[in-house]
C-alpha cells in the first residue's frame, strides 16, 4: 500500500494506492471518499478528500505518508461511515534488506540476471536485475511491490524480456543517498544486516561516506 499527500497540487487529499491495475480507472464517489477500481473491477485505491477531518493533516508530511494503526483505523471508520465495506490494513515495510540466494543468466539477455531473493517472509522473490555487480550470496536492498521510491517511481510486479520480476534490487542512487557513487551497480550491504529489516537510509549513507560500503 502506497499512501501519499501532495500539499501543493492536491491539498488536503490523501491518496491510497493498493495495486497497479490494468491501466484503466473507474471511480465511485461517496461523501469525501473516491473508490478506484481498474477495468476488471479490481480495487486499486482510494482518494480521501478533506482528510483533515479524519487525520491531523498539519502533522502529515508532504510526500509519502507511513500510516500507523490509529491512523488506519480512522480511515477505516471513514470508509464505513460513507458506505464502503473495504478495510485498509497497516502496510508492512516494502523497502527491506534481502539475501541473493540464486543468481542466473537471463535466458534472453546478455546482461540481465534472474535472482531469487530471501527477504525473510517465508518465500523467495524472483527479481530480474541488470546491475553488473549482482552476485549470489550478497545482501542487498530490495524494493518489493508497493514501494514508492524517492524518485516518485512506483514498484509493481512486471516482466523483463519475458521473465517475471517481483520487485527491484536497488542502487544507492535509486535510493536517493547523498553519498551514492556515480557508477552503475546495486548497493551491497554488510553481512551483519538482518534480512527483512526495513531499509535505513541514514545508516547506509553513513556507511557509504565512511567507505564501509563501496557501491
Amino acid at each position: 500500500m502506497i499512501t501519499s499527500i501532495n500539499k501543493v497540487s492536491y491539498p488536503n487529499t490523501l491518496i491510497v494506492i493498493l495495486a497497479q491495475g490494468d491501466g484503466k480507472s473507474n471511480f465511485e464517489e461517496k461523501g469525501d471518499v473516491t473508490r478506484v477500481t481498474d477495468g476488471k473491477g479490481e480495487l486499486t485505491g482510494f482518494n480521501f478528500f478533506n482528510v483533515d477531518q479524519v487525520l491531523d493533516y498539519d502533522k502529515l508530511p508532504n510526500g509519502e505518508v507511513k500510516l500507523d494503526e490509529d491512523q488506519v483505523a480512522a480511515l477505516n471508520e471513514k470508509l464505513a461511515s460513507v458506505g464502503f465495506s473495504d478495510k485498509l490494513t497497516v502496510a508492512k515495510p516494502t523497502l527491506v534488506y534481502g539475501y541473493v540466494k540464486e543468481c542466473a543468466a537471463h535466458p534472453d539477455s546478455d546482461h540481465l540476471h534472474v535472482t531469487q531473493i530471501d527477504v525473510g517472509d517465508g518465500q523467495d522473490h524472483q527479481i530480474v536485475c541488470g546491475a553488473p555487480n549482482i552476485a549470489q550470496g550478497q545482501k542487498v536492498v530490495v524494493a518489493l511491490p508497493g514501494t514508492l521510491m524517492p524518485t516518485g517511481a512506483q514498484i509493481w510486479p512486471g516482466a523483463l524480456r519475458g521473465v517475471e520480476s517481483d520487485g527491484m534490487i536497488c542502487s544507492a542512487r535509486e535510493l536517493g543517498l547523498a553519498h551514492a557513487p556515480q557508477k552503475r551497480g546495486i548497493m551491497v550491504v554488510p553481512d551483519s544486516f538482518k534480512i527483512g529489516d526495513e531499509f535505513e537510509p541514514t545508516k547506509c549513507d553513513e556507511l557509504l561516506a565512511s567507505g564501509a560500503i563501496t557501491l
